[in-house]
């Protein structure tokens, strides 16, 4: 089991998400893409990597936005594993035009 993080800490390092407004610790980003298409082949590129790493975001889709929620359910918080699915999801994001 991974180790909770602290939010300030995590949130200082990854400043495209926000704490969300859910009652676990979480954090959260919304992304818009250019169309469906493009929406969805970066769900697609998320969804490669993070069943790859056995730890699966929350998300929720309609048309060109994408939501996508991350928290460590084992460890009631967020962890080293949300971080680091977090810095693929800004990547991927960042190369497929999401804002």
């Amino acid at each position: 089991m991974s180790e909770r993080l602290d939010l300030a800490d995590v949130l200082t390092q990854l400043p495209a998400w926000q704490l969300a407004d859910d009652p676990r610790p979480a954090i959260v980003r919304e992304l818009r893409f250019a169309d469906f298409n493009l929406a969805f082949g970066f769900m697609t590129r998320v969804a490669l990597q993070a069943d790859k790493d056995d730890h699966h975001p929350e998300w929720f889709n309609v048309y060109d936005r994408v939501r996508i929620v991350l928290t460590t359910h084992d460890a009631a918080g967020v962890t080293t594993r949300d971080l680091a699915l977090a810095r693929f999801i800004d990547a991927a994001a960042d190369q497929m035009g999401g804002q």
